[in-house]
């Protein structure tokens, strides 16, 4: 990703003269199950009669319909433009299983926005990522790592907190968490689309190093997911660092 570069750019010059509005998912969904609920959408026949499928609620809390035709349900809802379709999937969604939850949420987002296109006569553009996002921020999850490969001592860490929620509200961006661990720090935050995503955590960084060389300018970022420690471990360990690390 060059230097100055942000998605907001990015999404328009893919689009072309975009004038519509943004949409975010605010959830957090394994990207997994966006993409197979995305295909069964777009692969779904649209011939069945609305008025029918509006009239079929209780199917979805029956335990004599399988999970699969309760997915095939949602989906079609979600492609009604009717506020009673959201309603149905609104109403589902406390009550939705576990298996059940991510994918009404998605029908439940998609619904939304098909609405919003009709009432407002305006396209909408839907973005998704893992780990969601709030307010026309995405969340990210950045790992910062210690520059002598060593533990931050408790002076370092109380300059990461400091630092990271003093830098991040400039750019109008927010830290939600930051943890730490044997040789690295994690930061979870909101990043605004119009701003390059890099530099908030670049401008952190130096904040903290001109008061002691601690952190290596190289960090991991993603939006796809919250990595655990082991993950981090693995990608440390059989990545060369110039593909996993976001530098200068």
């Amino acid at each position: 990703m060059e230097n100055q570069e942000n998605i907001f750019d990015k999404i328009q010059e893919i689009l072309g003269n975009f004038s519509g509005n943004f949409s975010i998912l605010e959830h957090q969904v394994d990207v997994r199950v966006q993409m197979e609920y995305f295909d069964f959408s777009r692969n779904l026949k649209r011939d069945f009669d609305p008025e029918l499928i509006l009239k079929q609620e209780e199917n979805l809390y029956s335990d004599e319909i399988s999970n699969e035709s309760k997915k095939e349900f949602l989906v079609s809802l979600a492609s009604i433009d009717k506020p009673e379709a959201y309603r149905i999937i609104e109403r589902f969604i406390p009550k939705a299983s576990v298996e059940l939850k991510d994918w009404a949420i998605l029908a439940l987002q998609e619904s939304r926005l098909l609405l919003e296109s009709k009432l407002l006569e305006e396209n909408q553009v839907y973005i998704s990522t893992g780990l969601g996002g709030l307010r026309g921020k995405l969340r990210y999850f950045i790992a910062l790592f210690s520059e002598s490969s060593n533990e931050f001592s408790e002076i370092q860490r109380k300059l990461i907190e400091s630092e990271f929620n003093f830098i991040f509200p400039k750019y109008d961006a927010e830290v939600e968490s930051v943890e730490f661990f044997a040789n690295y720090a994690t930061v979870v935050a909101l990043i605004p689309l119009s701003i390059p995503v890099q530099d908030p955590i670049k401008s952190a960084i130096a904040e903290c190093n001109d008061l002691g060389h601690f952190i290596k300018q190289g960090f991991l970022i993603t939006n796809v997911k919250i990595l655990s420690e082991i993950e981090i471990e693995h990608l440390l360990n059989n990545v060369p660092p110039e593909e996993l690390l976001l530098k200068e």
